[in-house]
């Protein structure tokens, strides 16, 4: 067995597209190897800003010799049958095989594949897959680029090591050949370097100042940075993200310790976060106590002979002219009202069939005060309205032009400091919560009014226009927006019927997606809760009795109901329903009625398993109605669960097709009132299994 060594050397890839790379080359050289019959016992894939590499251990020399038939026509067949049969399977005539089948002579084609070199099949796979590679963007470069044909790369190509045992894998793509020699680091090494195999290659460029393992890299940072915190008496803000985006951009990493004037303190420490991290690729920096300092940990991709110094100088520079940019958006958007900001947003359009930015506000207002004032949301009807007035002010200020991942942060920022009441200024922050599955969510009770009427306006409006989520897409984000809904009602114990918010929601010139809303709602409910453990059966079972659209105690009897499905009690229950449910289907005429009056007052002696049923019932219907106008639905359950031993006895002792039709009628108005019992709890059909 041999190894295989293959780099690809290039300009500069970008750290987004690393991680990918990787698991693109592994899959493109894994289809290679099986397409020629070759497997790896094992793959290695590393990734730098310069090189994909990969190493594949345990490769044959060659590749195994292959026989292989095909069964054609039988002899005599037509000409025309013979002749493409031989087409298909690359032989002439002379080379068939007759052989019996069942008695009668047929041809046969026997193809022998001969073994080839491995190294003869990398030469041909390694330009395959550079040709294949799916990068999300690249490029051409140099004179041949003058045509489309010519090689694309996501950076312009610079070598091909290819090296299989000793011996090089000759190949060539574009003006590119492939060699033992690859590139060292770009300051810390002049001039090639020569690999001689799978076993050098790593410690070769190390000693080179290349880090080629990027889980490596990433270690050297996440704890580089830690220490260099820690060496200063303070704490590093942990940042994964960041921490393989550094590893992507350096071949060499030196975290280091720098600061900023603490003048710049006075600015929002989301703002002083987002300027460090996304802009400048710097981890940020706590004390003990938490608070946020003047100090960052930035990557270098030397290691400069004064210990980091001017590194640390520079960066230093750049990131207080950046601050200072920030510090000078903070002020300037203070010398506005945010009153006077929501004004310019008559000029913003939302959406051509929905208005303007300022058109949505004004709706959101009418919807948080309505809210507040029907005692939906327990808040200040004023403050709600007030907040809503002015939580999208901020999209037009400085800040938020600069860093859109502050909106509603910053108007927060901005009506504290204008003296506004907390409530109003917490729900200009927060309104945007929660954004998605796992996001905090809001419970002050204006910030939960401003925040459903956010949200429920962006989703009936877009219905209305018709603009709804279609298979995997979904523009205007309604999907989230129903689950940011939900997550507000569930979260609060909202007591509201979701169809009164959506008529409340609905624009101008009426509703008629109002049906298409509420089965839409059901539809992200059931996604929501499967993170609970809730099967979408249940619920199923729940919405056809839950008929008033009030989702607290639609998922509050859901949870009761598979809690007790789960039960050796529910799942007897389940399997009597099932069974009364398909004889009523099947021999229950249309004018059978559950009457339990009439069951008192039978025309003959019933049997005692049949008495005994009618008396469970008697007794369980008034306790289960009882327990679920209380919203007891686990007291419902418990009540339904005392049939489950006269079902079935029921079952086994009592004939329904009785031959006389009395009985027969009677029995079968019997098991329709169980079914009818059942049904108040939940429709029991739509379980599953």
């Amino acid at each position: 067995m041999t190894d295989f060594l293959l780099e690809i050397l290039s300009e500069e890839i970008p750290a987004r597209m690393q991680a990918k790379a990787r698991t693109d080359l592994e899959k493109l050289f894994a289809a290679q190897l099986g397409d020629a019959g070759l497997k790896s016992e094992d793959i290695t894939v590393y990734s730098t800003p310069r090189r994909l590499a990969l190493i594949a251990k345990g490769l044959p020399v060659e590749t195994e010799a292959v026989s292989e038939e095909a069964k054609g026509p039988p002899e005599g067949a037509p000409d025309q049958a013979v002749d493409g049969f031989c087409r298909k399977n690359g032989v002439t005539r002379d080379q068939l095989e007759v052989r019996h089948v069942k008695g009668r002579p047929t041809y046969f084609a026997v193809v022998d594949t001969p073994g080839r070199a491995t190294r003869d099949v990398l030469a041909e796979a390694i330009p395959a897959i550079i040709k294949a590679f799916p990068w999300p963007k690249s490029q051409r470069w140099g004179d041949a680029s003058a045509t489309t044909e010519s090689l694309r790369w996501v950076r312009p190509l610079q070598g091909i090591v290819a090296i299989f045992g000793d011996d090089l894998v000759e190949c060539e793509i574009g003006d590119v050949a492939s060699c033992y020699d690859t590139v060292g680091h770009r300051f810390h090494h002049d001039g090639a370097i020569t690999i001689g195999g799978v076993d050098d290659y790593v410690e070769k460029l190390r000693a080179c100042h290349v880090i080629v393992d990027h889980a490596e890299r990433e270690a050297i940072i996440r704890e580089g940075a830690v220490k260099a915190a820690a060496d200063a008496g303070l704490a590093l803000i942990e940042d994964e993200g960041l921490v393989i985006e550094n590893a992507g951009l350096t071949e060499w990493p030196v975290p280091l310790l720098g600061r900023f004037d603490e003048a710049f303190l006075d600015v929002p420490e989301e703002v002083i976060q987002l300027t460090t991290r996304i802009n400048q690729k710097y981890f940020v920096v706590r004390d003990d106590a938490g608070k946020l300092t003047n100090a960052f940990v930035c990557t270098a991709n030397i290691a400069a002979h004064d210990g980091g110094k001017a590194i640390v100088a520079g960066n230093e520079k750049v990131l207080a002219a950046r601050l200072a940019d920030a510090k000078f958006f903070w002020e300037l958007d203070q010398k506005t009202m945010l009153e006077q900001h929501a004004e310019k947003l008559k000029d913003i359009v939302f959406h051509e069939k929905l208005g303007t930015v300022a058109d949505k506000v004004e709706r959101v207002a009418k919807l948080a005060r309505w809210l507040c004032e029907e005692g939906i949301v327990k808040g200040d009807a004023d403050m709600a309205e007030q907040a809503a007035c002015l939580c999208k002010a901020d999209l037009v200020t400085e800040m938020v032009g600069e860093f859109p991942e502050l909106q509603g942060l910053m108007g927060g920022y901005y009506a504290e400091k204008e003296g506004l009441p907390t409530e109003v200024s917490d729900a200009i922050r927060d309104h945007y919560k929660p954004v998605g599955q796992g996001d905090n969510v809001p419970s002050a009770p204006v910030t939960v009014a401003v925040s459903l009427a956010d949200k429920l306006d962006t989703l009936v409006g877009f219905f209305q226009i018709d603009e709804k989520p279609t298979g995997s897409k979904d523009p205007f984000a309604l999907r989230r927006a129903a689950i940011g809904i939900l997550s507000l009602i569930l979260n609060n114990d909202i007591r509201v019927s979701i169809r009164d918010l959506i008529t409340a929601a609905a624009h101008e010139g009426g509703l008629d997606a109002g049906r298409d809303i509420a089965t839409f709602f059901i539809d992200r409910l059931k996604v929501q809760q499967k993170d609970a453990g809730i099967k979408h059966d249940m619920i199923d079972a729940v919405v056809v009795v839950e008929t008033d659209g009030d989702n607290v105690r639609m998922v509050n009897r859901v949870k009761a109901l598979q809690s007790f499905v789960e039960t050796e009690d529910g799942t007897n229950l389940l399997a009597g329903y099932k069974r009364a449910s398909n004889i009523l289907k099947k021999e229950a005429p249309e004018d059978v009625v559950a009457d339990a009056d009439a069951q008192k007052a039978l025309s003959y002696t019933p049997e005692k398993a049949e008495a005994g049923l009618i008396a469970a019932l008697d007794s369980a219907e008034p306790k289960a109605a009882a327990a679920i106008t209380a919203e007891d639905f686990e007291g419902a359950m418990a009540a339904l669960a005392s049939l489950r031993g006269p079902i079935d006895s029921f079952f086994e002792d009592v004939t329904v097709n009785d031959a006389d039709p009395v009985k027969r009628e009677a029995r079968l108005g019997l098991l329709m009132r169980v079914r009818n019992a059942v049904h108040t709890v939940a429709d029991f059909s739509k379980i599953e299994g």
